[in-house]
């Protein structure tokens, strides 16, 4: 199973940086992924739903450490990748 598209949404929120969609070999769509900065720096947030209870718990996440680490990489790289493009735009305009 491959990554073959990411889509970066940012916010500009305290901690959450970023919603993200992720397309699975060109077939599965998960949406609502979240770009969150927390104590150990920016992470990703599988899809989630609130309970009765006031938790939280994932609609959809990985099963293993590498399936989630492939994830991870790829959303974090798209978002990076979007953050220095608009980086560069800001100081093309200075």
């Amino acid at each position: 199973m491959d990554v073959t598209e990411v889509r970066v949404f940012p916010v500009e929120e305290e901690r959450l940086k970023a919603y993200a969609t992720i397309t699975l070999d060109h077939c599965f769509l998960v949406r609502d992924l979240k770009i969150i900065h927390g104590n150990k720096g920016l992470f990703v947030a599988m899809p989630s739903k609130k309970r009765k209870d006031g938790t939280y718990q994932d609609t959809a996440h990985p099963l293993n450490r590498d399936t989630r680490r492939m994830i991870e990489e790829a959303v974090l790289g798209e978002y990076d990748r979007l953050k220095t493009e608009e980086g560069q735009m800001h100081q093309a305009e200075a």
